[in-house]
């Protein structure tokens, strides 16, 4: 099958958008990997250090592989993003982590796309950021769009809202041509970053960064974020929906997990095995009961309601570290004097230095 027949068949099965790259012509990564994890802007990400040869160009991890077929999905929502942001006794959820797991929806079509390859004699793997694979540079070196200035992908078809996975294989397929920069002098997502967490154009550190520190960052959010957060428990889209390609932007007509507008106060009462079941179908269930709950923590924190006292107090017993840690944080946020009590009662129990440190101990 040639390329126009996969892109053809790409759309066919839901796919937004399909392109071919050539890799004999895609320029390695590996000096701009290095940079950043030498910065130390991949913060607790140490998967990043231990194959960054293989994640700098896919002949690294395949070298057999000829082409790539990159293909995009759109969850552009309806929502706007910014609203959301504005009631303190809801969760803001990211708007990618609203649906059915991208992993899994993605990856299906794809095999389809990989069946019908091999079917023809060709080797072909499927990539669902599930490798060490560079997708964003991936997908503008074949034409979908061009990582904008918060290094993530904007397409003048879709804005900021695209899934991205990718088809490698041994075969020559005729590549489409890159996507050219379109940022010109707009700043607008460095500019709306909470954290500044984007240092300079196309430049990330990931360690400032709301999604990395809700999603990737498993330890006790340092102080200077907590604030920042505002009522985002699961990932930031500020930079993403700023952008002002938006506006070319359609609405997904993809299946939504009922996610949306979730209340604070029933997602700090969650157990493990009510997490996983409420979180089963989506991305969110990989962060982990544990760390979700702190961020919510965090976010009840900000909301400064001490409506949610008791929630808070009970959780002060958690058998998780960080549970506990942010606990005591939110505490402090909503009553000084229910703070001073349970200090008085708590601190002879408490060893964990993660939770005595929030004590001021």
């Amino acid at each position: 099958m040639n390329a126009e027949g996969l892109k053809k068949l790409a759309i066919q099965l839901g796919f937004d958008d399909a392109r071919v790259a050539s890799l004999d012509h895609f320029p390695t990564q590996e000096v701009f990997l290095q940079q950043f994890v030498d910065l130390g802007r991949h913060g607790s990400m140490h998967w990043m250090e231990r194959r960054l040869k293989e994640r700098s160009h896919p002949q690294n991890l395949w070298s057999d592989a000829k082409s790539a077929l990159v293909v995009a999905a759109n969850y552009a929502s309806d929502k706007d993003v910014f609203d959301d942001l504005s009631d303190t006794s809801k969760a803001y959820l990211s708007v990618y982590a609203r649906r059915r797991d991208y992993h899994d929806q993605l990856k299906k079509k794809l095999k389809q796309l990989a069946t019908t390859m091999a079917n023809s004699g060709c080797e072909v793997k499927v990539f669902v950021d599930t490798a060490p694979l560079m997708e964003k540079p991936l997908a503008q070196h074949a034409g979908i769009g061009w990582q904008g200035k918060h290094t993530n992908l904007v397409s003048r078809h879709f804005g900021s809202w695209l899934f991205l996975g990718v088809l490698l294989t041994s075969i020559d397929l005729q590549p489409d041509p890159p996507e050219e920069d379109h940022c010109g002098q707009c700043r607008s997502c460095m500019d709306i970053c909470p954290t500044q967490a984007i240092p300079s154009p196309y430049q990330l550190d990931a360690r400032k960064c709301l999604a990395y520190l809700t999603i990737e960052y498993k330890g006790v959010i340092p102080q200077e974020f907590r604030e920042p957060l505002g009522n985002r428990v699961f990932g930031c889209d500020d930079c993403l929906a700023i952008c002002p390609w938006n506006k070319f932007a359609q609405q997904s007509t993809g299946e939504q997990a009922a996610l949306h507008g979730r209340d604070l106060e029933e997602l700090v009462q969650l157990s493990d095995a009510e997490f996983r079941e409420m979180f089963r179908q989506t991305a969110i269930k990989r962060t982990g009961r544990d760390a979700f709950v702190r961020n919510v923590l965090v976010a009840i924190g900000n909301s400064g309601d001490q409506a949610y006292l008791k929630q808070v107090c009970r959780l002060l017993d958690d058998p998780a570290p960080v549970v506990r840690a942010h606990a005591v944080a939110c505490l402090a946020r909503l009553s000084r004097k229910h703070f001073d009590e349970e200090f008085i009662r708590r601190l002879p129990q408490e060893e964990d230095p993660l939770v005595l440190k929030e004590w001021g101990k």
